[in-house]
């Protein structure tokens, strides 16, 4: 029970860290809101879900048997990305904004999930090194593991989006441009901190 908590806790922490920077999933969010709102939150984060249960599958199905001959080689590459993340993330923190967009909407909003996802560069790097190597190793504890590792991250999407919306509804923002910017910092500091824990485990192994 204990190891699933933990591994519930671990995904929201570095789910957050990529729902909280600035993109166009966060965009689509915004515009929405502002034309529909708070519902928008939840429903743009639900097409944004919707396009990992597929990268999900194709991890679980495609890559488990080739990456436990390499689990070295995945913990390497996972453990690289997530430094590397927290350095872009610390960098990107210092100039962040949530600036409000006067573009029209897309009118579905769960399309607007989905394709503000596969459209962004970053998703597919960050899914490419990071997502697949932490869904690698909890599917080496587990296949139930694994899934609670998703739950966590689409947790924190879920959450941040709704939070989002729900405060534009209300006619002001979440947080102010400091805070959010001192919160990019930190979510920084912790993927940095979490992938050298993560190499130190790949070089021992």
């Amino acid at each position: 029970m204990q190891g699933a908590i933990e591994t519930l806790i671990l995904a929201f922490t570095i789910g957050l860290t990529g729902a909280l920077a600035p993109g166009p999933t966060l965009v689509a969010t915004i515009n929405s809101s502002l034309q529909r709102g708070w519902t928008m939150g939840p429903k743009v984060a639900a097409g944004h879900a919707l396009t990992e249960v597929v990268i999900f599958l194709l991890i679980v199905e495609g890559l488990a048997t080739v990456a436990e001959e390499e689990t070295g080689i995945v913990a390497a590459v996972g453990g690289s990305a997530l430094v590397l993340f927290g350095i872009l993330t610390l960098k990107g923190s210092k100039t962040a904004t949530m600036k409000v967009s006067s573009k029209d909407a897309t009118s579905n909003p769960y399309l607007a999930g989905a394709l503000t996802s596969v459209a962004n560069p970053y998703f597919w790097i960050w899914w490419l090194s990071v997502g697949s190597a932490l869904v690698l190793a909890e599917l080496r504890v587990g296949l139930v593991f694994a899934m609670i590792f998703m739950i966590g991250h689409w947790g924190a999407d879920f959450g941040w989006y709704t939070l989002v919306s729900t405060s534009l509804n209300r006619g002001r923002t979440l947080l102010s441009e400091t805070n959010y910017r001192r919160t990019l910092a930190l979510c920084g500091v912790f993927l940095v901190l979490f992938g050298a824990s993560y190499l130190t485990g790949a070089w021992s192994g």
